[in-house]
């Protein structure tokens, strides 16, 4: 594969664009890289369809490996996934060694990512080999799979998560019935604005990005504190490579574990970063060490929350499954483009396909470079004023709205609607990515509903006679289900035990 062939200069320059505002983002503690590729989007609109994922893999790529720079500087985790690495990136920033504890976690952090990239080159296709012969009954429990997972990523509340992706469900059947055009669910006042339903751009980018910085703006934004960060190095304290020394099974145990969660739909980076620190913890020759500034640590949790990178868009990629928020605005971003992602994705798109393993690769270089090279001063990315930035990024969703379908108001307004309402939600429970992947997933799983039916007479037995994949796929279905219950019940049980220890 010719990567220079597949990427133009303009192409390399967007994923070097996409790296460097990915890092801004994820090192701005309360912006994330959900939220820098729902704002860059719009931009996606006026590019081909390579240009416009080598931009938002950049971002991608830059954005999670952003996290560890508040991780390790202010305690504060970039991402949820860089959560672990506040445990010793911290602790190291403490004792003076704060550039050593970043560039250890940058270099970790390119190899969880080439470890995921070449699991995704192998694995995904494979994957899709076997889906593209699936039926409109397959698709259609292949995207009900994709829909329980909204139970597993459910926050806090398993009722609560299921509630908010069925309301995305509804909510994405407003508009056009599709076997007769007749509209549905939509007030006579808003019949014109409405007969497609909501554009999705504006309301990702209301979800995720106004309704971000309406939460922000009650709680304040005030400057970042530690302002007397110490970055200083000396002989002592000065970054080698021999610290890998090693740390050889530790690195590719934790990419692998991370690449291997990042393809379970659902169970998110946060997990990928604690099941990784946990291992290292158990095999660990000094356990107790761990916790109290170990380069070890911070191999651990760096490499396996960059090897979700490529596993996450194994499903995306094969399956159309979006594990979180994150890669369902990638998804977004494939409509827009008009293509869907799928079991025929990468045999119908071979240069794309070809093209994101390039842009992986371009990005994750990028990144390491970028970050590795020049991180003092990238360290002081934790300092820009959120009172600075956020009125400039107001200003760019609403014009990227405005622009996406040449100038229709009633976008601006979907975009403040869904801004005004993801801040609602944020307040009485109801959960974006669950809510989001409800509305994405939506009006596929009514299209191949009806297209099974209207195959098999109207007869519902279709969809558990049709071959033994269907009875994989009822496995799966189960099994997701079964894990989200298991796994609300052991929160619930380990903050009840957390409580009545608190109290005695």
């Amino acid at each position: 594969m010719d990567i220079f062939s597949i990427l133009t200069p303009l192409s390399i320059v967007l994923v070097f664009t996409g790296v460097f505002m990915g890092i801004i983002f994820g090192a701005i503690p309360g912006m994330t890289a959900t939220m820098a590729i729902a704002l860059f989007l719009p931009l996606t609109y006026a590019l081909d369809m390579v240009e416009a994922i080598a931009l938002l893999i950049g971002l991608y790529v830059g954005g999670i490996s952003g996290g560890l720079v508040p991780a390790m500087l202010l305690n504060i985790p970039g991402t949820p996934s860089s959560l672990c690495t506040t445990f010793d990136g911290y602790p190291m920033t403490q004792k003076g060694q704060g550039e050593k504890a970043l560039k250890i976690g940058i270099t970790a952090s390119i190899i969880g990512g080439f470890f995921s990239l070449t699991i995704l080159y192998f694995f995904a296709p494979i994957l899709a080999s076997i889906a593209i012969e699936f039926s409109s009954v397959e698709k259609f429990l292949v995207i009900l799979f994709a829909l329980t997972v909204i139970a597993s990523i459910s926050k806090g509340s398993l009722l609560g998560g299921v509630f908010s992706g069925v309301l995305g469900v509804y909510l994405s059947l407003i508009g056009m019935f599709p076997d007769n055009n007749t509209l549905r669910l939509v007030p006579p006042v808003l019949e014109e604005q409405l007969y497609y339903g909501f554009a999705l751009l504006p309301v990702l980018i209301g979800l995720f990005a106004i309704a971000q910085i309406m939460q922000e703006a009650e709680e304040g934004m005030k400057p970042a504190a530690h302002q007397n960060i110490n970055l200083s190095k000396n002989k002592k304290n000065k970054f080698s490579l021999r610290i890998f020394n090693g740390q050889i099974i530790n690195t590719i145990r934790s990419s692998v574990i991370g690449t291997f969660i990042g393809m379970l739909p659902g169970v998110g980076g946060s997990a990928a970063s604690i099941t990784a620190y946990s291992q290292t913890k158990n095999f660990s020759k000094n356990p107790e060490k761990l916790g109290t500034g170990e380069p070890e640590g911070i191999i651990s949790s760096e490499s396996a929350n960059n090897g979700l990178i490529g596993g996450a868009l194994i499903p995306l990629l094969s399956l159309g499954i979006p594990g979180d928020s994150t890669t369902a605005v990638l998804i977004g971003a494939f409509l827009l483009q008009g293509i869907q992602v799928g079991p025929l994705f990468i045999t119908t798109n071979p240069e794309l396909w070809s093209g994101i393993v390039s842009t992986l690769i371009i990005a994750n270089i990028l990144m390491f470079l970028l970050m590795f090279f020049s991180i003092r001063y990238m360290a002081k990315i934790v300092y820009i004023p959120k009172y600075t930035i956020y009125p400039i990024i107001i200003v760019m969703c609403v014009v990227g709205s405005y622009a996406i379908n040449n100038g229709v108001m009633f976008d601006v307004w979907t975009l403040l609607l869904f801004g005004a309402l993801g801040y609602v939600f944020m307040k009485i429970g109801i959960q974006l990515a669950p809510f989001l992947i409800g509305f994405i997933l939506g009006k596929q799983a009514e299209k191949y509903f009806i297209d099974s039916l209207k195959g098999s007479d109207g007869s519902l037995t279709v969809f558990f006679t049709n071959g033994p994949i269907t009875i994989i796929l009822w496995l799966m279905i189960i099994g997701s289900i079964a894990f989200a219950i298991y796994d609300n019940y052991r929160t619930k049980k380990t903050a009840q035990e957390e409580t009545i220890t608190k109290v005695s």
